[in-house]
């Protein structure tokens, strides 16, 4: 569409600019407004010579404007006749969504031919086909220019860009000494921006109060006063001091460093997307600073399968570019650009040849090898062999020092230091025992290393007669050939747990690192050192390190005999049953490649891995002992664990008894006094109520317990008191041993007895054997008075236990009951039946009672039979 003319003049009389001439199509609203914008006044004092876009030495005008309604308007003010005062101005009016013809920018309308000095003789002139270009703006004299000016150009264009992002933002005011210079200022920023942003740029090339003007660029001269810079208006002078210091917008520096380089033909598609453009420089050979070249690389790395071939091959040369000076000069050049480069090389390693990529490849390891950034991991046929070669003379000192280096990370950089030095040939041999022992302290650190901290293994070595926690696995000495192991602490007195053991695989466990798996399987010094320390960690805290080796795969495995520790740690498979901890044990003895007969210390190791958490329970305590045999438990120091095992096993464990036996009976001169008088009183538990119980039985339990060199564990003690009760409430109980109950007055002693007199299965016996109903009558109305406490007992029993379920049996069955006791002697029936009779004479039954027994006839004995 071709625009539509407007012409005015101002004679310079004070009334101001006249239109003159006005084509059609341009709405009467808009009139008003040109003819403000188009209006001329000129600059203070007397012309200057003539020059470049000053005939007659005044300036010119050339104007983009915005128009309130949507439209633009192209405007050129000229001084008429040189004369300042009056002017002609002709100007072309673009309705709302249109451009120049052609699609010209309005910068190019610069003094082109196309533009009247005077008005013309038509007042209603026809639309305007065609500007004729002028040539002044042409690629040369710009390229000439921004040389001119090249320390200035970064600054005006960062500010451009915040100007075209937000129109609102204010204007840009250039300084120069001619309106030609500001033209060329105006054609600069139009190369650089977008297109469309370029076409709604608005300017003038002239006005003498550049504040007040409307448009966003706007050139003024010196003359015209200095304009000071604010929050809406950004001074550039060309005639001025130039400015100090760099410019932090890196597309405006770069767009800087295309004009220098005379290359404007890369703004053909000009954008926003520093990346886009810093590739295409580069790719041109345009020198960029290094967050351009990080941005140019982190676009290429997103289209490595859109770029054109030669502009990807481009950008990855101009980022490989240079040498042993360039890596030497700039070590630690931005970590923006070489976590870039980094990518880049990951995403076109392979795509590209390798004499493209291995400068690249070069210059990513130089860095992070200088710098202290990642070392990248790279394959064997990354670098070219002069690439590898100047490189291996660059990083061998440095790639030495750092493995070497106790403050890197050992499992980290140190490792990948070492592959890159594997990579370039560096011999690094002789640092191999050093870096096994920091990688080992780094796979398991110091603290979990030591030992077992956990319940699983029990940490330092607790003080005798101390008490472990429930679980735990005492920490003891192997004893010398031909002494007696020495123990550890007493039993716990808290119920383990036990449960189906596994070795625990925690979130700390360390996973499979590529470096690791690489060094350990290219370096036998370092596999030999790493393994023989991580298996002197394992023999100390094997629970932490199957915990922190869980999936590190080291291969372990190819050194069969060696390092048994280790092994045991890293190859035990699961147990086959969750519950099988036995089945578990064996696997672990298995793994570790040698036997326990050869070296104790694995046995002492693997079962504080099937152990962990827990004591063995009695029968696999047992089992352990019987299978292995005292001898090589001794040699182990895990005599004590079995001990442990056997005193802290629960009410329900009916092997513990047994394993009681056994221990004394193999290690009959080693046990502490303590902790084998806990053994005889354990294993005596399980021989009440056979015909191995002798006499005695309540002073054995307590002379056991009361004369022990140190105190008795409480799940013992409780065991035995428990086990006795039953025994004296099931009878048949000789009076002595009631006597000796009664007498103690041992008050945890008479509670196991309550509880078990009140237990399901006496009250059953009592409704179903008269002779038994006949003996517990004997028994709780023996010795009154000899304790209050067996009293209380007694006589709870007697009211509680015996009366309800006597009352409850028919006539016929209580008459049986006092057959029983009439045959034992006439004292004890009549006590029954006053303390059988309601009222008050059922009180007396107690003294009564008492009285029977001390006639010396014994108490009834149970016949065993139960009612049916």
């Amino acid at each position: 569409m071709s625009p539509a003319q407007l012409h005015g003049t101002d004679a310079g009389d004070g009334t101001g600019l006249r239109l003159t001439a006005v084509g059609p199509g341009v709405p009467r609203e808009v009139l008003e407004e040109a003819a403000r914008l188009i209006g001329y006044e000129p600059p203070p004092g007397p012309p200057e010579r003539s020059g470049a876009g000053r005939p007659g030495g005044f300036p010119r005008a050339l104007g983009f404007h915005r128009l309130s309604d949507g439209g633009r308007l192209l405007s050129r003010t000229v001084p008429a006749d040189g004369d300042a005062r009056a002017c002609h101005a002709h100007a072309l009016y673009l309705p709302p969504g249109t451009r120049l013809p052609d699609g010209a920018l309005p910068i190019t309308a610069w003094e082109s031919p196309s533009w009247a000095d005077r008005p013309p003789a038509d007042p209603c002139p026809g639309p305007l086909d065609r500007l004729e270009p002028s040539g002044v703006l042409r690629r040369d004299s710009l390229v000439a220019f921004a040389a001119s000016r090249a320390d200035r150009l970064a600054a005006f264009f960062a500010d451009l860009r915040v100007l075209a992002e937000h129109p609102d933002a204010g204007r840009i005011v250039l300084v120069e000494r001619d309106s030609t210079a500001v033209a060329r200022w105006i054609a600069l920023a139009c190369a650089v921006l977008p297109r469309a942003a370029a076409h709604g740029l608005t300017f003038t090339t002239y006005a003498r109060r550049p504040e007040r003007a409307p448009q966003q660029l706007v050139g003024t001269l010196p003359s015209c006063g200095p304009c000071a810079p604010g929050d809406r208006v950004r001074v550039h002078d060309g005639t001025g001091a130039r400015p100090a210091g760099p410019v932090g917008d890196a597309w405006a520096d770069t767009c800087a460093r295309i004009w220098r380089a005379a290359r404007p033909e890369l703004f053909r598609d000009a954008t926003w997307d520093v990346g886009r453009l810093a590739a295409s420089a580069l790719a041109s050979g345009v020198a960029l600073r290094a967050d351009a070249r990080a941005s140019a690389a982190r676009w290429a790395a997103g289209h490595v399968t859109t770029a054109p071939g030669a502009t990807l091959t481009g950008v990855v040369e101009a980022l490989g570019a240079g040498g042993e000076e360039e890596w030497r000069a700039e070590p630690g050049h931005a970590g923006a650009e070489r976590a870039a480069l980094a990518v880049l090389l990951e995403r076109v390693d392979g795509r590209l040849p390798a004499a493209v990529t291995a400068p690249l490849a070069g210059r990513v390891l130089a860095s992070a090898v200088l710098g202290g950034g990642a070392v990248p991991a790279l394959r064997a046929g990354a670098l070219t062999p002069p690439v590898r070669d100047a490189l291996a003379r660059t990083l061998a000192g440095p790639l030495r020092s750092g493995i070497a280096d106790a403050g890197t990370d050992a499992a980290g950089r140190a490792l990948r230091l070492l592959g890159a030095a594997d990579l370039l040939g560096v011999d690094c041999q002789d640092l191999m025992p050093e870096l096994a022992g920091r990688l080992a302290g780094t796979l398991v650190p110091a603290e979990e290393g030591s030992s077992d901290t956990s319940a699983a293994g029990a940490g330092a070595v607790p003080e005798v007669g101390a008490v472990p926690e429930a679980g735990a696995v005492p920490e003891v000495e192997p004893a010398p050939d031909g002494e007696p192991a020495p123990e550890a602490a007493s039993v716990p007195a808290a119920e383990p747990a036990r449960g189906a053991g596994a070795v625990p695989g925690g979130k700390d466990a360390a996973g499979t690192d590529p470096a690791l798996l690489s060094a350990v399987e290219e370096h036998p010094a370092l596999r030999t050192a790493l393994f023989a320390a991580l298996d002197t960690r394992a023999a100390a805290a094997p629970v932490a390190v199957a915990r922190r080796l869980a999936a590190a795969r080291l291969p372990v495995g190819a050194h069969p005999g060696g390092f048994p520790h280790l092994r045991m740690c890293v190859l035990t498979p699961g147990a086959a049953a969750p519950d099988d901890r036995i089945g578990r044990f064996r696997a672990v003895l298995r793994a570790a490649g040698i036997s326990p007969h050869a070296d104790p210390a694995v046995l002492r190791t693997a079962l504080r891995l099937v152990w962990p958490d827990a004591l063995p329970a009695g029968a696999d305590a047992a089992l352990l002992l019987d299978e292995l045999g005292s001898d090589l438990h001794r040699a182990a120091g895990t005599r004590d664990l079995l001990v442990d095992a056997a005193l802290a096993a629960p009410p329900d464990d009916a092997d513990a008894p047994a394993l009681a036996a056994d221990l004394l009976r193999r290690f009959p001169a080693e046990l502490r006094p303590g902790r084998r008088s806990a053994l005889l009183l354990l294993e005596f538990t399980g021989v009440l109520g056979t015909g191995a119980e002798g006499e005695e039985w309540v002073e054995r339990v307590r002379g056991l317990r009361d004369g022990a060199a140190e105190p008795v564990p409480d799940t013992v003690t409780e065991r035995a008191y428990t086990a006795l009760a039953r025994r004296l409430v099931d009878g048949p109980t000789p009076d002595s041993e009631l006597y000796a109950l009664a007498r103690s007055g041992e008050s945890a002693l008479l509670t196991a007895y309550g509880r078990e007199g009140r237990a399901e299965r006496v009250r059953t016996r009592l409704r179903a054997s008269p002779s038994y109903a006949a003996a517990c009558f004997c028994a709780w109305s023996a010795c009154p008075g000899v304790h209050p406490a067996w009293d209380e007992t007694r006589t709870a029993l007697l009211a509680k236990v015996l009366r309800p379920a006597v009352r409850a049996l028919p006539a016929g069955e209580r008459a049986r009951i006092e057959e029983v006791l009439d045959r034992t002697g006439r004292g004890r029936l009549d006590a029954f039946r006053s303390w059988n009779r309601p009222g008050a004479l059922g009180r007396l039954a107690g003294r009564l009672a008492g009285r029977a027994r001390r006639d010396g006839r014994p108490a009834p004995e149970h016949d065993g039979t139960e009612r049916t």
